[in-house]
C-alpha cells in the first residue's frame, strides 16, 4: 500500500468548493492534464487572486477574443517574463498599501507558465524573483515540451522522448539529455516552500496550492501535466499515467518546506518504469537497453530524494 497524506472530511470539503474560477468552455484538448491542474489550483486559490499567465497552452485555450475562461483578474504576458510581471504586481500592491489605497486584504499573486516558459526562457526572471524574495506563488505546468507550438523539446523533456525537434530514428534515441530538475533549482534559492504535484492526486495538489499561497515569501509548485496530444497516449488515460509517474518514481510527490524534505506519496516498492513508458507513443521506439538505463536513473534519483528526506528527519 502507498503512504498518503490523511485528508479529513472537513479539509476535503474546504478544498472542494463548487466555485469555478476557470470557467468551462475553454479550448483545451480532450484529456488535458494541464487544464485539470489549473482548475484544481484555482479552486484552492479562491477569488482573491491576481494571475499572471505566460504564453502557452493555457493562455491560448482560455482567452480567445472576445471570450475568456477566467473569472479572476488575469494578465497574459510573454514566455520569458512571467515572474518579472508577478514581481511588479506584488511590489505595486505593497506601494499602493503604503500610500493608503484601500485594497482587498491578502491578495495572492500567482504566476503560471509551462515548462518551456519556466525551465528555459523564463528561468532568469524566475531566479531573480526568488532571490529578491517576492511574496508570490509560481506554478510550473509541466507537460514536458513546447506543446502549444508543435511539440518541440524543452529542457524538461525526459530522456528518450521523441518530439518534433528531438525525433527518434535509426541513429537517434530522441531526447538525449535528462530532464532538468527545476524543483531542486528552486529549492537552491532557499525559499520557504517548494513542492511537486499532479492532478492525478487532486487533494494533494490543492493542499499544496493552499499551503503555498498562505506562506509569506516566494513559493514554487511544479505540476506534472499529462498531455495526450504530445505524449501520444489515449485521452482516457490521463489520470492513470499521472499516477504511474509517481508510482514508478519518475515524478515523486514531495515538499521542501523551509529546507525540510517530505515525501507525500511513498510506495513501499516502485513499479517498473516500463509500466509508465509503454502507455505513451513518444517512448515506443525505446530499446530494452534504453529502458534499463532509464530505470537505473530513476532508481538513483529516487534514492537521492529518500536520502534528503532521511537527513531532514535525523
Amino acid at each position: 500500500m502507498e503512504k498518503y497524506t490523511v485528508y479529513t472530511p472537513k479539509s476535503i470539503a474546504k478544498l472542494m468548493t463548487e466555485e469555478e474560477q476557470l470557467a468551462p468552455g475553454h479550448r483545451a484538448c480532450i484529456g488535458c492534464g494541464e487544464a485539470l491542474a489549473v482548475r484544481l489550483a484555482c479552486k484552492a486559490l479562491g477569488n482573491n487572486v491576481i494571475i499572471v499567465n505566460a504564453t502557452g497552452c493555457m493562455e491560448v485555450v482560455s482567452s480567445q477574443l472576445p471570450y475568456t475562461s477566467w473569472r479572476v483578474p488575469w494578465i497574459h504576458t510573454l514566455f520569458e517574463n512571467t515572474a518579472a510581471v508577478a514581481s511588479g504586481i506584488e511590489a505595486g500592491l505593497k506601494i499602493m498599501t503604503k500610500k493608503g489605497r484601500r485594497l482587498p486584504q491578502d491578495v495572492t499573486v500567482v504566476a503560471m507558465a509551462g515548462d518551456g516558459g519556466t525551465s528555459d526562457i523564463g528561468l532568469q526572471a524566475l531566479s531573480g524573483a526568488l532571490e529578491r524574495g517576492h511574496n508570490f506563488l509560481y506554478i510550473c505546468l509541466d507537460n514536458e515540451a513546447y506543446m502549444n507550438t508543435g511539440i518541440q523539446r524543452s529542457s524538461a523533456t525526459p530522456y528518450g522522448a521523441s518530439t518534433t525537434t528531438s525525433p527518434a530514428g535509426k541513429v537517434s534515441i530522441g531526447q538525449v539529455t535528462w530532464k532538468k530538475n527545476m524543483p531542486a533549482i528552486a529549492a537552491a534559492h532557499d525559499i520557504p516552500y517548494v513542492a511537486t504535484a499532479c492532478p492525478s492526486y487532486p487533494f494533494d495538489l490543492m493542499t499544496k496550492v493552499s499551503k503555498a499561497a498562505a506562506i509569506k515569501g516566494p513559493a514554487y509548485l511544479h505540476i506534472l501535466s499529462v498531455c495526450p496530444t504530445g505524449w501520444r497516449c489515449p485521452t482516457e488515460l490521463t489520470i492513470r499515467i499521472g499516477r504511474l509517474a509517481t508510482q514508478t518514481g519518475v515524478f515523486p510527490l514531495y515538499e521542501v518546506e523551509h529546507g525540510k524534505y517530505k515525501l507525500n506519496v511513498d510506495p513501499p516498492k516502485l513499479k517498473p518504469v516500463t509500466e509508465y513508458l509503454k502507455l505513451q507513443g513518444r517512448f515506443r521506439h525505446l530499446s530494452e537497453d534504453a529502458i534499463n538505463e532509464i530505470q537505473q536513473r530513476v532508481n538513483e534519483e529516487y534514492a537521492k530524494l529518500k536520502e534528503q528526506v532521511s537527513l531532514k528527519l535525523s
